[in-house]
This record gives structure tokens, C-alpha cells and sequence, in this order.
């Protein structure tokens, strides 16, 4: 399995070898593809140094994003003095997706509708590049010539053939743990974000997407990230996660509200730590933060959810994400 040389890496150098390269091979206008993570926004910030005002930051509010993010990562993205498109597109995705429960199904859909909804934009600036933060562990996992298939990331095994821009990845080479070497090199706020995948919380529901499931997991995954990080500011957990989420499982068990049967879907939260996203322990969670996860969870979604499960698998066998 190959990985990482961040030892080796100087991000400053690597920088400046990008922003040469980007503007000897860009001519003209591009548009890049942001979601606020810690890759889309270091790739944006090179080429925004390489471009100036010929670049156009297009960030896709799927429907999938988690509570509260498209309000951070429109300032995060104004801040940095590109031009920021925001586009509302969930009812696209949930249309182009429904009925569709297989992981690889989802995620090429997901990607090829992120490239059509670029395309729209690339047009109307006359763009004919598109930007993107894909890192080695994308293409890797995607497969190709002699690698498996471990699973589509929807920037590379879902972009469609007929794709009519030119991709521009200037973190392509890099793992997770140079990118953020990068990132703070350019002094970005977004350094030590926890990765949230390109396809959202698409993936983080097992089964049929729906509206109503979707909306189940954004307020998990909120309650997850809200009592590990403070947690983490008691004492409680020295080192945040790298990454720590909830998953809505297609699994119905029975269970008891009060005197009363109930039968509802299980939740299962995810927490790992990681260098490079290659590979990951289990993250020991104290019991008493599961517990309020659980409580917190059961409570809020008292006729939805009736069982919360923690996952101890690491990558691998298992991945990051469940799908």
C-alpha cells in the first residue's frame, strides 16, 4: 500500500511550484469545485494566488451538507477574496438519486451532477478548467490499471466521460497529512477540519435518501461532533478524532418508548484516528460520552431511532465511511 512522505515535504516549496505551474498551464478562466474542507480550500487558495480574478469558487449546496455549513463556507470562501458562487441544487439531487441505494450508483450519480452543475457555471464565465482538491487517497481508492476498486470517490470514478472541462489538481500527489501542512502554510482557518466527504451525508444513509432520513443523520452527525468536542475541551479526550460522525442504517429492531413496542432504524457512530486516510484505528470513545450520544440521540428522535451502536472496526477491513 503506498504512503505518505509529509516527513520529506515542504509545503512552502510546493506552493510556489504550484502557482508556477497553474499559470503556465491555465489560460484563462476556471472554476473550482469548494466544499469547505481542508483539500477544496487549499487547492482554492493556490490557484486563487496563481489566478486572481480569473477564478470563479462554485461550492453546491447538495442537500447533503451537514447543520450549518453552507453559512460557514460561504465567509470561510469570502475571505479569501475569490469570487464565490453558492448554488442550491438538493431538489437535482434528490430527483437524479432516488430509488438509488447501491454505494457506487450513488456516488457516480452524485459526481456527475456536481461536473453538469459546473459545466453551467464554466459556460457562463467562459471557463474552460475545472479545479479540483483531489488528493492521492481519492484515485486510489477509485481504482484504475492495477487497483481494486475500493470504492468511487465521486471526483474521479464519477466523472462522467463526456466531461467537457479540463481538470486542474494540484494536490493530486498528496495525502491528508501534507495537505494540511499546506494549508497551514497558507494560513487557512480550515487546517484541522475533520474531512467530510464530497458526496455528504449522501453517504452516511444506508439505504433510500430521503429527505426526512437525510435530515435524521445531519442532526446526529451534529449532536456526534457537539459532545466529542466538548469532550475534548473537559479533558475527557486528549486528541480530537480525525474523524467522528453518525451513520443512518436501513436496520429496523425493536425496541420500548416507555410501555409502548417501537420499531425504529439504528444509528451508528464512527470516530477514528488516522495520519493519512490510508489506513485507521477505532477511536476510543469514553463510555460516558457514548452514553450521552445515545441518550441525546434517542431522545431527539425518539419516533425514528430506538438503538445506537459504536463502531470499533478499523481501515482495514472496514473504511472510514460506510459507504
Amino acid at each position: 500500500m503506498m504512503t505518505s512522505t509529509a516527513s520529506l515535504f515542504d509545503p512552502r516549496a510546493f506552493i510556489d511550484e504550484q502557482v508556477k505551474l497553474i499559470q503556465e498551464t491555465v489560460k484563462g478562466h476556471a472554476v473550482i469545485a469548494t466544499s469547505g474542507g481542508v483539500d477544496s480550500t487549499a487547492a482554492a487558495a493556490i490557484v486563487g494566488k496563481a489566478l486572481g480574478k480569473n477564478l470563479t469558487a462554485v461550492y453546491v449546496d447538495t442537500g447533503f451538507m451537514r447543520k450549518g455549513e453552507t453559512e460557514s463556507v460561504r465567509d470561510l470562501l469570502s475571505a479569501l477574496g475569490i469570487d464565490v458562487r453558492i448554488l442550491k441544487a438538493g431538489d437535482e439531487f434528490f430527483a437524479a438519486l432516488k430509488g438509488v441505494t447501491e454505494p457506487e450508483a450513488k456516488r457516480k450519480i452524485i459526481g456527475e451532477k456536481f461536473i453538469r452543475i459546473f459545466e453551467r457555471v464554466a459556460k457562463d464565465v467562459h471557463a474552460e478548467y475545472l479545479v479540483q482538491g483531489t488528493i492521492a487517497p481519492d484515485w486510489i481508492e477509485s481504482g484504475g490499471g492495477a487497483r481494486d476498486v475500493i470504492k468511487s470517490h465521486h471526483n474521479v470514478g464519477g466523472l462522467p466521460s463526456d466531461m467537457k472541462m479540463k481538470l486542474v489538481e494540484p494536490l493530486r500527489d498528496l495525502y491528508k497529512d501534507e495537505v494540511r501542512k499546506v494549508a497551514r502554510a497558507l494560513g487557512l482557518k480550515v487546517s484541522e477540519r475533520q474531512p467530510f466527504p464530497g458526496p455528504g451525508l449522501a453517504i452516511r444513509v444506508l439505504g433510500e435518501l430521503t429527505p426526512e432520513r437525510v435530515e435524521i443523520v445531519r442532526g446526529c452527525c451534529a449532536i456526534v461532533e457537539e459532545e466529542i468536542e466538548k469532550a475534548h475541551k473537559e479533558g475527557k479526550i486528549g486528541v480530537l478524532p480525525w474523524q467522528y460522525f453518525a451513520a443512518l442504517l436501513p436496520v429496523r429492531s425493536v425496541g420500548v418508548q416507555g410501555d409502548i413496542r417501537a420499531y425504529g432504524e439504528t444509528v451508528v457512530v464512527r470516530a477514528v484516528a488516522s495520519i493519512d486516510a490510508m489506513t485507521a484505528t477505532h477511536f476510543h470513545v469514553p463510555h460516558d460520552v457514548l452514553s450521552t450520544i445515545s441518550r441525546r440521540i434517542t431522545n431527539t428522535y425518539k419516533d425514528k431511532i430506538n438503538r445506537v451502536v459504536y463502531d470499533v472496526t478499523d481501515k482495514p477491513p472496514g473504511t472510514v465511511e460506510w459507504e
